[in-house]
């Protein structure tokens, strides 16, 4: 009995100790199987994948910056420097090393002026970066403002002065809409512009020079490696590749001459334009009045631009590329032109001028502006004391459609190409044109007027002097141009008796006895040719150019006439063309054409042309 459960007691433990022993196994086994899956899994990663999640490591812990480039100088033809980067201080808060925001800020403005559009920008840029990163306050700190920071900055957590470069413009207004200016950079030139390009720009060229050469002026940026704790703080550079410095931009203009011609308008809101007759370089461009481009570079307050937006003399509007005006009787040697070309006139051709000119059948008189009229003309007479009725007579002799194609070679309806934004092409009217735009046949009244510059005809100053060039060119001219050099073509064929007989015209409109511009002669040290206009603001046509001074003055400023000069010199061998344009200035005579005679002696001392023959 004993033996039988002695025997069945050694049969339990055997079997209890099989169980254990396989189950050991299976649990060996299992875990081998796991080994070998994490061995094989580890193995992968460390050689087969190794590379790749090593660059994801290092996207957690590398980073690229982009490095913003030293934007170009601009400078004149002497090298004088028109725009410039200059050394500044800006106020920056880093919004983790303050005690409190609010309370810092309400201290900095103790310190230093802070407007309500900087505090507002400082709250927007603020929301966009991390805690850590410095965000801006007020950028363009003066000296003084930086001196008193300084004192007080130990007792403000959080507050840095940052040094920076930004663009100032050492001569202000005087070249405010040839230079123009950068401003903050936004979402519209991004997209325009390009992301990549501008990651670490904060400013852009908005008007002027400024945008148009913008992809020269910029430069590429560069690229810093660095190095980054798990919250995005910078620790080391790691790697850096220098930016690019934009290119500096000589331009034709001397500022000697713009200085002078600026001067010249007196105070007298219009443009002058200088232009190289061979080569087509500008050597002045002026639109006057102007504005202080600094104001814009960090951002122009509201007062400011309202200021700006609602003087009565528009400083922000371009007129020497927007501005369009009649050319009044500055358009006659063209006209002049297509008469000899056609045959319509010869330089002996005379008019009798009583005073008025009537179209057969037509009730209404065209006036001259010599009350009483100029008697008997030729074509050299009626340009130096510009006739009217001679004129009146050409146009409806040759007709609007021979007109347009004359007025149409030397450039006047399209843009001249000058290498900066936003110009205008002006009016050049035909029937075509007129039909499309008014739904209106051409009416032979309209003919007659356009003779003399008046009606539908528009050009800017620009254009006028463009046509001006090639007129002292005899035909042939480049077009204008500031920095990238253009090729002289020839625009308008014509005989050299025709050309001889136009010149000698306007060269008595200065140097003859009745010349309408014979009072500028003594004080001009070169002979040269010109021609007065007066762009018509109020009246009917033909009473502008020559009106009674005294009837000018009693009118309202708003409704006096524009004055209107072009001229070229020396006469014997034309290298500059000038066009002065002065708004309400009342006729061509009184005011612009001793503008224009002082911009051409600037000219002249300067050694920007050869004086010439003796006047």
């Amino acid at each position: 009995m004993i033996d039988r459960q002695h025997s069945g007691t050694l049969g339990n433990e055997r079997e209890e100790l099989a169980l254990i022993q396989r189950r050991f196994r299976f649990v060996v086994t299992v875990m081998l199987a796991i080994f070998l899956v994490l061995g094989w899994r580890f193995g992968t990663l460390q050689l087969g994948e190794h590379e790749r999640y090593a660059a994801r490591a290092d996207e957690n812990r590398i980073r690229l910056n982009a490095v913003a480039p030293n934007r170009g100088l601009i400078l004149d033809r002497n090298g004088r420097v028109l725009a410039e980067n200059r050394p500044a201080y800006r106020l920056a808060i880093v919004p983790e090393r303050t005690e409190g925001l609010e309370e810092t800020v309400e201290r900095l403005s103790e310190l230093v002026t802070i407007s309500a559009e900087e505090q507002r920008r400082f709250q927007r840029q603020r929301m966009r970066q991390r805690r850590f990163e410095s965000v801006t306050l007020k950028s363009n700190l003066s000296d003084e403002e930086v001196a008193r920071l300084a004192v007080h900055r130990h007792q403000i957590p959080g507050v840095e002065i940052e040094p920076y470069l930004t663009r100032h413009y050492p001569h202000g207004e005087l070249l405010s809409h040839v230079v123009g200016y950068v401003g903050r950079i936004d979402e519209r030139d991004l997209r325009r512009l390009g992301r990549e390009q501008y990651r670490a720009t904060s400013h852009v060229g908005k008007t002027g020079i400024e945008r148009h050469y913008e992809h020269l002026l910029h430069g590429q940026p560069g690229l810093e490696r660095v190095e980054t704790n798990a919250q995005g703080r910078v620790l080391r550079v790691i790697e850096r590749q220098d930016p690019v410095p934009g290119e500096d931009l000589q331009l034709t203009l001397d500022l000697q001459l713009q200085d002078a011609a600026h001067e010249a308008l007196g105070d007298y809101a219009g443009a002058v334009v200088v232009l190289d007759v061979h080569n087509g370089e500008v050597l002045a461009l002026v639109s006057k009045p102007g504005f202080d481009p600094n104001l814009f570079v960090h951002g122009i307050s509201q007062f400011d631009y309202s200021s700006l937006l609602h003087h009565h003399q528009r400083p922000l509007f371009n007129r020497f590329l927007a501005g369009g005006y009649e050319p009044g009787s500055t358009i006659k040697p063209f006209i002049a032109l297509a008469g000899l070309e056609t045959g319509a006139i010869t330089p002996q051709t005379r008019v009798f001028s009583r005073g008025w000119f009537q179209l057969p059948g037509h009730s209404r008189r065209y006036r001259d502006w010599r009350r009483g009229g100029h008697g008997w003309v030729d074509l050299e007479l009626a340009l130096a004391e510009s006739v009217n009725v001679y004129f009146y007579q050409l146009a409806v002799d040759l007709g609007i459609d021979r007109i347009s194609r004359e007025l149409a070679l030397f450039g006047l309806g399209r843009a001249t190409g000058l290498d900066l934004p936003g110009e205008l092409t002006g009016v050049l009217p035909t029937r075509s044109w007129k039909r499309a735009t008014f739904g209106e046949p051409w009416y032979p009244g309209e003919t007659v007027i356009t003779g003399i510059g008046q009606g539908f005809t528009v050009v800017t100053p620009m254009q006028l002097a463009h046509a001006t060039a090639a007129l002292a060119g005899r035909g042939q001219t480049a077009p204008p141009w500031l920095v990238v050099p253009t090729e002289p073509t020839r625009m308008v064929e014509h005989a050299d008796a025709d050309w001889a007989a136009v010149f000698s015209g306007l060269e008595a409109v200065v140097h003859g006895p009745s010349g309408t511009a014979r009072a500028i002669a003594a004080d001009v040290p070169v002979r040269l040719a010109g021609k007065t206009g007066t762009s018509q603001v109020f009246g009917r046509p033909g009473e502008a150019e020559g009106v009674d001074e005294r009837e000018q003055d009693e009118l309202p400023e708003h409704l006096r006439n524009h004055a209107l000069f072009t001229a070229f010199a020396p006469f014997d061998d034309p290298q500059i063309a000038v066009v002065v344009v002065a708004e309400h200035g009342g006729g061509g005579a009184r005011v612009a054409a001793p503008a224009a005679g002082k911009v051409i002696k600037a000219a002249a001392e300067l050694g920007l042309m050869d004086k010439g023959e003796a006047p």
